[in-house]
């Protein structure tokens, strides 16, 4: 019985309708003038909420047993529910902050958003490697800019830490030009020189390598799961065929039984002179 009552498809989307309310009452949480019309309401329904979230839990623990902890996506809704239940008081009190990590289970019972998450998972070498590069291209470009306009621009680029600072505002494109490159064009002529190619290199190649391995990633990621469906349909398929052929021989064993069955009646009716 509790092993049907968590795999029921209803199950999953009760679950889902309580962590879109509970989502719904830690923002409310955060105004002061609804906490004081309503705060102790919003903490007895949080406290309902978690209640019925540990025994959900609870409940695919017994149900799944050692297997239960076997799947990622189990052992991280155990590690936002067991965020949830520890105390949030004195030096512990920024965990009440983390109880917004519930909002987070929707990840683990919405198929997509769980397919969404797989492939950044599985983007995250391609990814290494693009952040590698582009990581290699700051320091590059931030000993360049050092050296260059460090003696006259120390806030910016007096040191390399500076400078890798000031060129992730230039990458992010937020008013880099007339925030960094345009103040020194007065002193530098030619610092164009230096910020247009970093803009370019850094803002639309690197960065739309990024886009282009979670693009990949999402693609494989559909593929295996057309795959996978391709595969369970032709098993089903397989199975129905199975089923089939089992069915004809069995309803010709049962006509040839039949056949028997009523010869023998009709002997066994047949009189004596007959035979």
């Amino acid at each position: 019985m509790l092993r049907r009552l968590v795999d029921h498809p209803l199950t999953e989307k009760v679950v889902i309708a309580l962590i879109m309310v509970n989502a719904v009452t830690l923002g409310l949480e955060t105004s002061p003038s609804v906490m004081e019309a309503y705060g102790g309401l919003l903490v007895a329904v949080d406290r309902l909420l978690l209640t019925i979230f540990v025994a959900e839990l609870a409940a695919r623990m017994v149900v799944r047993g050692p297997r239960f902890f076997a799947d990622p996506w189990n052992v991280f809704d155990f590690l936002v529910v067991a965020i949830a239940l520890l105390p949030a008081t004195g030096s512990l009190s920024v965990l009440r902050a983390l109880r917004i990590l519930r909002v987070l289970r929707l990840i683990t019972v919405v198929p997509s958003l769980r397919a969404v998450v797989s492939a950044l998972v599985g983007a995250l070498p391609g990814m290494g490697s693009i952040m590698l590069l582009l990581i290699l291209i700051f320091y590059v470009f931030a000993v360049m800019g050092t050296k260059l306009f460090g003696e006259t621009h120390e806030e910016t680029f007096g040191s390399i830490g500076a400078s890798m600072l000031s060129l992730f505002q230039v990458m992010t494109l937020d008013a880099w030009s007339d925030g960094l490159m345009r103040p020194m064009l007065e002193k530098y002529p030619h610092a164009w020189l230096f910020f247009i190619p970093f803009v370019l290199v850094s803002a639309f190649i690197v960065l739309n390598l990024f886009i282009g391995v979670v693009v990949s990633a999402l693609e494989t990621e559909r593929d295996a799961e057309r795959v996978r469906k391709q595969e369970n349909a032709t098993t089903l398929s397989a199975a129905i065929g199975n089923a089939a052929a089992d069915l004809a021989r069995v309803s010709e064993s049962l006509d040839s039984l039949r056949a028997r069955v009523e010869a023998v009646e009709a002997r066994r009716q047949d009189p004596p002179s007959a035979r």
